[in-house]
């Protein structure tokens, strides 16, 4: 059942990517964000929290390090749905589980949380590798741990059993008209009728 489609009854509606770093779903959030800001909604964005991190990060990362990132992810999370009708989340917690996952193996501790918090995302969207990363200042350009992290987040989603759509590597011009598909939402704003009420 599509849920969004009836959200003005719901106190708040949570959209996530999944997927490995570099992949482009950070502009992918800001384009879905932009297109849902048209639709007269109030939407926020969680950006990647993993860059505001003060432990190693990346292939240097560590469990303390990954331990803050989940925790602050759920953090910023909660913040936004506070004040929003709509929350884009550039990643999920899932993706900062992988990370955690590909360093220092699966925690039955933190795969609880992660489990019960999957459920609170009302769409879920994975998005593939279509290119190797790119230097940022932050981002790992690695294309084997960009692949291995990605390979990480298909597991998790098979063993958590977590529901999510996987946007076409072919149709990377079409993802946020899926996205907005899939979440019941209109492709444009409605357009007004300049002749309506005139005589």
């Amino acid at each position: 059942m599509n849920r969004f489609l009836n959200f003005r009854d719901r106190r708040f509606v949570k959209i996530a990517f999944l997927g490995s770093h570099g992949v482009g779903k950070t502009t992918l959030c800001f384009d879905v964000a932009a297109r849902i800001k048209r639709l007269d909604m109030a939407v926020d964005l969680v950006k990647e929290v993993a860059r505001a991190c003060p432990l190693p990060i990346n292939r240097d990362t560590t469990l303390e390090a990954q331990a803050w990132i989940l925790h602050t992810q759920v953090a910023e999370e909660i913040a936004a749905a506070s004040r929003y009708e709509v929350v884009v989340c550039d990643r999920s917690v899932l993706d900062n589980y992988a990370y955690l996952v590909h360093q220092v193996g699966r925690r039955p501790e933190y795969e609880e949380l992660v489990r019960a918090w999957m459920r609170s995302y009302d769409g879920l969207f994975k998005v593939p590798i279509i290119g190797e990363p790119t230097f940022d200042g932050t981002r790992d350009t690695s294309a084997t741990f960009q692949a291995e992290v990605d390979g990480v987040i298909d597991e998790l989603i098979a063993a958590l059993d977590v529901p999510c759509h996987r946007l076409d590597p072919e149709d990377r011009d079409g993802w946020v008209d899926a996205v907005l598909e899939a979440m019941g939402l209109p492709l444009r704003p409605p357009q007004m009728d300049i002749f309506s009420g005139s005589a």
